[in-house]
């Protein structure tokens, strides 16, 4: 279990604007991602080191938006000006959280603009949707190759900072109390209106930069 990748709502102007101004703050380019057809939602990418990335993402005009969680959540975040919407921690075997959670994984897939399909399952967008200081999970197909895989990058997730409560997290995800994440640093405030994530902070080549 290992977080894998943040997710931000596009501003006014989209995601492929919205994308350039965060790709310009922490020096990486920004990919294209393409178009989530189950969820009504497109994406672009900016790589990160270690198997991870920001995902910047917008809502379609598409039927499956006001259907899929996942497109009511980007929709609703959109509207409210943009913003970081989520992050999401990979699993190997995404059974383990349906039985522990009690739900059903659904499957997500898109096709990159060079062709390459990505597939994967995930579970917890409800979980998202009603406490925002709440991960998703997610299982990549192992045939596939890693959305960071798409681009060159010298950027690293450090740290988040989340309105919330460290104990109703830790009991989402499946860990102890004690447990500590190996590589990205957690920093719990009290929630003073919504809960969720207020900032993310990357290291880059000329140093620490806080979105």
């Amino acid at each position: 279990m290992r977080v894998d990748h943040v997710v931000y709502a596009a501003e006014n102007d989209g995601a492929r604007a919205t994308a350039g101004r965060l790709a310009e703050q922490l020096g990486v380019a920004a990919v294209d991602g393409g178009v989530h057809p189950r969820f009504g939602t497109r994406n672009v990418i900016l790589p990160l080191l270690g198997d991870r990335y920001l995902e910047v993402v917008e809502v379609l005009d598409h039927p499956a938006s006001d259907k899929a969680p996942f497109g009511q959540v980007v929709r609703a975040r959109s509207l409210a000006g943009g913003g970081w919407l989520g992050w999401v921690v990979s699993v190997e075997d995404i059974t383990k959280q349906e039985q522990r959670l009690g739900r059903e994984s659904v499957t997500g897939n898109r096709h990159r603009p060079d062709g390459v399909e990505l597939r994967w399952k995930q579970l917890g967008v409800k979980g998202l949707q009603s406490d925002p200081q709440l991960p998703f999970f997610i299982e990549w197909d192992k045939d596939v190759p890693h959305p960071s895989s798409g681009g060159v990058t010298q950027v690293a997730l450090r740290s988040l900072e989340i309105a919330g409560d460290p104990e109703r997290v830790r009991d989402w995800v499946g860990v102890d109390e004690d447990y500590v994440p190996a590589d990205v640093e957690f920093n719990f405030i009290a929630p003073r209106g919504n809960p969720g994530i207020l900032s993310v902070t990357f290291e880059t080549p000329s140093g620490p930069v806080t979105v």
